[in-house]
């Protein structure tokens, strides 16, 4: 089964370059880096990365921000045009480990899963120097989707995870809708596979802080972007949104 990396990049100097490096070990066939108005120094450094691996690298430059939605749906068109049978989504600043990806991927390959979530709250999963609030949030927004889905979930605001491209060709499944350009594709992504009967697992991973700085961890605002993040399993529950 062929597996892509599909990865949003937007200003993340000095982050990207380590991200491609660790893939040196090819957990995946391809990366597909989705670059958001991109400048000669992140171009320069995902280009010297990227002589460092053998794991070919297909960039996607976007002149201006899109949005991370928009980005990682730009992913998957380059993911079905060249018939990739895995996507692997994570992030660019360093906070997931290429290295842990046969975690998220050998339970699709291996078990017949079609969707697997990388989880720091599972046994042998790790969360390091994760910011207080966010913490409490990822702790307990689970819980709300738990209870909406009726599925069990442990993570949910991790954007570390695996899943079959054929799930994005289910007629039942629109993630090139409008309003799923930011933040909004993967929870709408997320909610449908566990409503839709899909098989679902959860799989432990790290989430590391360290190399970030202090205000530069996320380009997530909570005041700006928490509609983004818990507006999706709202509207889809009561038929809002399709």
């Amino acid at each position: 089964m062929k597996s892509v990396a599909i990865i949003p990049v937007f200003r993340e100097v000095g982050k990207i370059g380590r991200v491609i490096q660790r893939f040196d070990t090819g957990p995946v066939d391809q990366i597909c880096l989705v670059v958001d108005d991109p400048n000669p120094a992140i171009l320069a450094e995902i280009d010297d990365a990227s002589s460092r691996i053998e794991t070919p690298i297909k960039v996607i430059e976007n002149p201006a921000r899109r949005g991370v939605g928009s980005a990682i749906r730009e992913g998957y068109e380059y993911a079905m045009s060249q018939r990739f049978d895995i996507i692997v989504v994570m992030a660019g600043n360093g906070k997931d480990d290429p290295r842990e990806i046969p975690r998220l991927t050998r339970p699709i390959v291996e078990e017949g899963y079609d969707y697997v979530q990388g989880s720091r709250f599972l046994p042998g999963g790790r969360g390091e120097k994760t910011p207080f609030l966010r913490g409490v949030f990822t702790r307990l927004f689970p819980f709300v989707w738990t209870f909406l889905t009726g599925v069990r979930c442990t993570e949910v605001t991790n954007g570390f995870r695996a899943y079959r491209a054929s799930v994005l060709r289910d007629p039942r499944i629109n993630v090139w809708q409008d309003w799923l350009e930011g933040y909004e594709l993967e929870y709408y992504l997320h909610y449908k596979v566990l409503t839709l009967g899909y098989r679902f697992t959860e799989r432990p991973v790290s989430k590391t802080y360290s190399h970030t700085a202090k205000r530069g961890y996320s380009h997530i605002s909570p005041m700006r972007d928490w509609r983004q993040i818990v507006g999706p399993v709202v509207l889809l529950k009561i038929g809002a949104r399709h």
